[in-house]
């Protein structure tokens, strides 16, 4: 029946390229023309946070960026699909912000190509949580649309409420890495009777800046004994001290 309600629901509403919504194939694709400006994160990259590095000569020993290397992160690994650039921000701000909570499918299918290894690995899916007050005028939160999609697609477990923001934070647009430490701090904790004690975690978020955020996620897991913890993401922003 999925697949007839799926061509039903095809012929209805025609798939739509991500960034132009110009006709496709399939949902999660671009069309020729947005797909030859779409910046895909790829090698050369930080092996631990993913951050994009304009050439292989400033992956240290191990093939770290200079601030895993000098501070690793909590989180053992960070994956994205796109560079944060102007064709992702035409697909992530209508999906966070205009109600277009539709498109969690296709970037979900974005995100399954750089994250394979990480949803095999994963024992479960955990969102970056929002603050009760932002889910409220937002009404939903993105990052959990996402990991919902992620685990259809890979049949992984997903804990949509696996953890909670408590602590209602400022935006952290601006702020340097320290200021986000700060703001964050004590900020995102696990729900009560979530248990991760010894299991592989995938935390999933929409975007990743300098990965303050997804660090305070991990510690929180790590502290409640998750035997590692990977980060997948839609889209991840270029560090412009690398560029």
């Amino acid at each position: 029946m999925k697949p007839l309600l799926q061509r039903v629901l095809d012929t209805l509403l025609p798939p739509g390229c991500l960034a132009c919504d110009a006709p496709v194939d399939d949902d999660g694709q671009f069309c020729l023309s947005c797909f030859r400006v779409a910046n895909f994160v790829s090698a050369p990259m930080c092996v631990q946070c993913g951050v994009p590095l304009p050439h292989g000569g400033l992956a240290g020993e191990g093939g770290l960026c200079p601030h895993c290397a000098a501070r690793p992160p909590a989180f053992t690994q960070a994956r994205a699909a796109l560079r944060y650039d102007e064709t992702a921000k035409k697909l992530i701000l209508p999906f966070k912000y205009a109600d277009r909570t539709e498109m969690a499918r296709g970037l979900a299918r974005l995100m399954r190509r750089p994250g394979a290894l990480m949803l095999t690995a994963a024992d479960v899916l955990v969102p970056v949580p929002l603050h009760k007050a932002r889910l409220r005028a937002r009404r939903y939160n993105q990052a959990a649309l996402l990991a919902r999609e992620l685990a259809r697609l890979s049949g992984r477990r997903c804990v949509p409420d696996g953890l909670i923001r408590q602590k209602h934070t400022v935006a952290l647009e601006g702020l340097n890495v320290a200021q986000r430490q700060a703001e964050l701090a004590g900020a995102i904790v696990l729900r009560p009777g979530f248990e991760v004690a010894g299991l592989h975690v995938l935390v999933i978020d929409d975007v990743m800046t300098s990965g303050t955020t997804a660090g305070a996620c991990a510690h929180a897991l790590l502290a409640a004994g998750a035997r590692r913890v990977d980060v997948l993401t839609a889209a991840r922003v270029a560090d412009p001290r690398f560029e």
